[in-house]
């Protein structure tokens, strides 16, 4: 008996930590709401320093689903102080491949980092940067608000201008109840899905004042949707269990 738990530790183990967090899977939503445009939401890239391949391979990824546009939780930056990751400026050369306009928000890691080098890099590489702003694309408006812990979500100044028409991006699901008009959509990062969750019991800790609730899934709690990915990489440790990153793929 002994043998045979020591020998399941051991599989989970390698499934933890070498198998599942290599995973990258597609989430397709469909939705009433977006006639006519095909999303890509990607969320805390967390590249660390050597693994220029794995960010390559989201991008084949992202491309290969065809998108209008792809939109971005943020969190490219591996770590807090910048040792681990590859380099904001060599991301946004891989993030060039990308056949579609991207759009993003920053996240913590981001933010923790360095929030002007990464905003400048981004926008230097062509790509648009929210911070409680928008930006219309075919008959919608894309907003996006600061991240919750490095900077100061204003979902009205973000949503101004728009009349409800947008889908709106934030790193932090925690803004959800701060939106106190009807939007397209929310989307939402940062959670992981936990990294682990459990089956029945789910994620014993979630990056979130909300709990397990906002761990991953489709929220409908007020007159407002808000879809949370799990993301691509891990923070903290390098372990994912039941939460296999994605990214998704909105019609």
């Amino acid at each position: 008996m002994l043998k045979i738990m020591l020998t399941i530790i051991f599989v989970l183990f390698i499934w933890s930590f070498f198998i599942e967090p290599e995973l990258l899977v597609v989430k397709h939503y469909k939705t009433d709401v977006l006639k006519g445009i095909r999303i890509v939401f990607v969320s805390d890239f967390h590249i660390s320093k050597y693994r220029k391949n794995r960010l390559e391979r989201v991008v084949k990824l992202i491309n290969k689903q065809n998108p209008d546009i792809v939109l971005s939780g943020g969190d490219f930056i591996k770590g807090h102080d910048g040792k681990h990751t590859l380099a904001i400026e060599e991301q946004a050369e891989i993030l060039k491949k990308i056949k579609a306009p991207f759009v993003t928000v920053l996240g913590n890691h981001d933010g923790w980092y360095d929030k002007k080098r990464v905003t400048r890099v981004l926008k230097e590489s062509g790509f648009t940067v929210l911070e409680n702003t928008d930006i219309q694309f075919k008959d919608i408006y894309i907003a996006g608000v600061e991240d919750i812990q490095t900077g100061t979500p204003d979902v009205v100044k973000a949503l101004s201008g728009t009349g409800g028409n947008a889908i709106l991006i934030t790193h932090s699901p925690d803004i959800y109840y701060d939106v106190k008009t009807p939007v397209k959509l929310i989307l939402a990062g940062h959670t992981h899905g936990g990294q682990v969750s459990f089956p029945v019991f789910g994620a014993p800790i979630v990056p979130s004042k909300y709990g397990s609730k906002f761990a991953r899934r489709v929220i409908n709690e007020t007159e407002n949707t808000m879809i949370i990915t799990k993301g691509i990489g891990t923070s903290i440790l390098p372990v994912r269990f039941c939460s296999v990153p994605e990214i998704v793929v909105i019609n």
